[in-house]
């Protein structure tokens, strides 16, 4: 029997999205073994913003790595402060790691960028590394400092739900690191982190 959650608004949308769009836009918790292999492979120094919390994923594994964390979100999902839009914050921070909202990253990047003392780690789909604007927009004047690919597929499950099989995109997080001024260097990480 097909899903009908596969098409929302007239048209195709990931299995996950169905899920995530009945409680706002872009909606996808992050699995910890995500989160883990980025604080295993890169160092963080100080205060750490989460400022897409959701559900508190990824806020939960960097506190319990012993990072201390703010988290904030727009929308309410009984985690960090909420209500709080990232992109009219002026607040600092040392550090910003978050999975932004897809349809704003390039947005959530600029102003991360403005914000971070010293790091930006965003979770992105490995395919933002392609677009012309972004090439114009964001490559040619701030690469990436560092790019880790993941080597097994990340499946986003709506909170609660878990079920079968593997996810369809490839991921990676893209680290600005304001204290490195090299070409942009493309890691892998190590099979493993998803068991």
């Amino acid at each position: 029997m097909p899903d009908v959650g596969y098409s929302l608004n007239r048209s195709y949308q990931p299995p996950v999205k169905r899920y995530a769009d009945l409680d706002g836009p872009d909606f996808y918790p992050t699995p910890e073994w995500a989160t883990r292999a980025l604080i295993d492979n890169e160092k963080f120094v100080g205060e750490i913003w989460e400022c897409a919390c959701g559900d508190g994923a990824i806020s939960e594994t960097l506190l319990q790595s012993g990072h201390q964390v703010y988290s904030s979100d727009l929308y309410d999902r009984g985690y960090g402060k909420t209500n709080l839009d990232f992109l009219l914050s002026s607040r600092k921070a040392k550090n910003i790691i978050t999975n932004p909202p897809y349809n704003s990253a390039e947005q959530f990047l600029h102003h991360a960028l403005e914000l971070a003392e010293q790091k930006v780690a965003l979770l992105l789909r490995l395919a933002f590394l392609e677009s012309a604007k972004r090439c114009r927009s964001i490559f040619q004047i701030t690469p990436p400092t560092r790019v880790w690919v993941f080597s097994e597929r990340i499946t986003f499950y709506p909170n609660g739900v878990r079920t079968g099989g593997s996810g369809t995109t490839a991921y990676a997080w893209f680290v600005w690191d304001k204290a490195t001024s090299t070409n942009t260097e493309l890691n892998w990480f190590p099979p493993g982190y998803k068991s």
